[in-house]
């Protein structure tokens, strides 16, 4: 997964300690340690969400976090379960719906995963609704949650209105986009574009960017604190909390600019979920709880720039974050029940033709 936190954005900090090869016996062991697999600008940082939370949990807690990367993602422990290989963590940290979609498509309804116990969590109902995920099977408990936008260079390019300006001529050679294979905004945004022209209008879209000079990356980093930060390109597809990070570090805020074409932009909250054979049950009911304290929410949405997945009135942010952090007018998302069974096939089509220009 490609997010990323302000420190990471930039390529700088000390790396965090984060766990490597994990040795437990098959069926785990309930020895204290909470081992949780994440994403890379989860804990690459000492100014990362994960160094704070290990910390600050530990402190109050007589158990241990030990975080870990795996290098194919939620797709490494897919294929250990379809090998009937033991799964060596208890908590998956930054799944969204097309990962639940995923698991069931390529193990069975409810695989993976077991389903929470949510009266175990008195802050799961500080939760918001509109980022209810839609398992059928209850295994996901979102965290934080960021709205895909484009950021834009304002003295480069207009603010495009419409999806539909980005295949016109004010647009030629401005766009960079990321694979949806492998990046989450480039496959949250890919999914918005299916949400705006349909399951059958979406390549004809992507055809008409293709031939306006749309650039499509491999990732979030290439393309954003690569390309689009050299000044190769005046527009990206990025996260809507962008001018958080550019006033963290006295950023041209011209260069900033957050857009919602249609007024909208595409929603992607991330959840936390308990592996089927966890051992350390109760220590990740802990933590999740812990997760949507006051504090924990705050510290997220700093270290994260992503927005809490609680009520206003359950976490007090930073006034500057209030200021640039951006929601869209309309969100937008595609639920568990329309995505499953067709987001590997949309994205496959899409692949085809467009991944690694």
């Amino acid at each position: 997964m490609d997010r990323r936190t302000v420190i990471s954005a930039l390529g700088g900090g000390m790396a965090a300690s984060v766990a490597g090869c994990l040795t437990r016996e098959e069926g785990g062991s309930d020895d204290g340690v909470l081992r949780v697999a994440t994403y890379d600008s989860m804990v690459n940082t000492e100014n990362s969400a994960g160094p704070w939370l290990k910390e600050t949990f530990e402190a109050d807690h007589d158990a241990e976090i030990e975080w870990t990367v795996p290098d194919q993602g939620l797709n490494q422990y897919i294929s250990r379960e379809q090998e009937n290989a033991d799964i060596d963590v208890d908590v998956y940290f930054g799944l969204n719906v097309d990962d639940l979609v995923r698991i069931d498509d390529e193990l069975g309804e409810g695989g993976l995963l077991q389903e929470l116990e949510i009266d175990r969590l008195d802050n799961a109902e500080r939760v918001r609704d509109d980022l209810e995920m839609g398992d059928p099977h209850g295994r996901v408990l979102p965290y934080d949650t960021g709205y895909i936008s484009l950021v834009y260079d304002e003295r480069r390019v207009d603010e495009p209105e419409t999806l539909e300006e980005l295949t016109g001529p004010g647009y030629e050679d401005a766009l960079l986009a990321q694979n949806a294979q492998g990046s989450d905004p480039g496959r949250a945004f890919l999914l918005w574009t299916i949400d705006a022209y349909g399951e059958d209008g979406y390549l004809d879209y992507w055809r008409d960017l293709e031939d306006n000079g749309v650039r499509v990356l491999d990732d979030w980093t290439e393309s954003y604190s690569g390309a689009y930060m050299e000044g190769e390109r005046s527009m990206v597809v990025s996260y809507s909390t962008d001018q958080v990070y550019a006033n963290e570090y006295d950023y041209e805020m011209s260069r900033h600019q957050v857009a919602f074409p249609n007024g909208q932009g595409y929603a992607n909250p991330e959840g936390m979920g308990l592996f089927a054979d966890a051992s350390d049950v109760d220590i990740a009911y802990d933590f999740f709880e812990f997760v949507l304290s006051s504090d924990a929410q705050a510290e997220l949405a700093q270290r994260n720039v992503q927005f809490p997945a609680v009520g206003d009135e359950h976490v007090d942010l930073d006034e500057l974050f209030a200021q640039y952090a951006h929601v869209p007018p309309e969100p937008v998302t595609l639920g568990y029940d329309r995505l499953q069974g067709n987001v590997d096939e949309w994205v496959d089509d899409w692949a085809r033709e467009f991944a690694g220009q």
